[in-house]
């Protein structure tokens, strides 16, 4: 078979609506493993030669044990998400019965999360790979509901909503720093082992 005839018929599968559902979750295994990969590379790079002993070559295994780490569980839990996001569609929505099969009800994207994020980082060993992912993303969550809750049509009150706005990070940034000191100072050994040697280090 020659080469245009190969990627005729690969454009011809690839613009197949039949195969629309596996192309995406072959899309998401891939995208999950290359942002991890380039998320996780270069920071355990930095992390893992200047912080940790060891020899060159001990260093780089573990940063590609990290990396791959990293880009492997990305990918498993863009697969699995976007496998019951698929799966959702189809169904009908039991909490609202009006709802279209075939059109995203309103829980979906919260239950894929909820099932991707349990199987891949909730359960089994903890490892400072996956600790680090599910902080990053609480941190995120965090910060995305407080902005929420500040916006127009938010929980908090409009005469409350500026200053609350004006005064909340300045709060939130010596209340995060003077935590972290208290538990640098007293209790060391609960410190996430990363913080620690960066602290110790300076």
């Amino acid at each position: 078979m020659d080469l245009k005839a190969l990627e005729k018929s690969a454009n011809r599968f690839i613009c197949d609506p039949r195969y629309a559902d596996l192309l995406t979750l072959v899309k998401a295994a891939r995208n999950g493993a290359v942002y991890g990969a380039k998320v996780r590379f270069p920071h355990a790079l930095v992390m893992v030669f200047l912080f940790r002993s060891g020899t060159v070559r001990e260093k780089l295994r573990i940063v590609l044990k990290s990396t791959r780490q990293h880009a492997r569980n990305l990918a498993t839990f863009a697969v699995i998400y976007k496998s019951i996001m698929l799966v959702l569609k189809q169904s009908p929505d039991p909490i609202s019965p009006a709802s279209v099969v075939g059109k995203e009800g309103s829980y979906d994207a919260f239950l894929a999360g909820l099932i991707g994020g349990y199987a891949v980082f909730g359960r089994g060993h903890q490892s400072s790979v996956n600790q680090q992912i599910v902080i990053y993303v609480f941190a995120r969550v965090v910060l995305a509901l407080a902005k929420l809750s500040v916006s127009e049509g938010g929980v908090i009150p409009n005469q409350l909503r500026k200053r609350v706005a004006r005064n909340a990070w300045p709060v939130f940034g010596a209340l995060s720093w003077g935590m972290v000191m208290w538990l640098f100072r007293w209790h060391p050994e609960a410190v996430q082992p990363s913080m620690r040697s960066s602290m110790n280090y300076m």
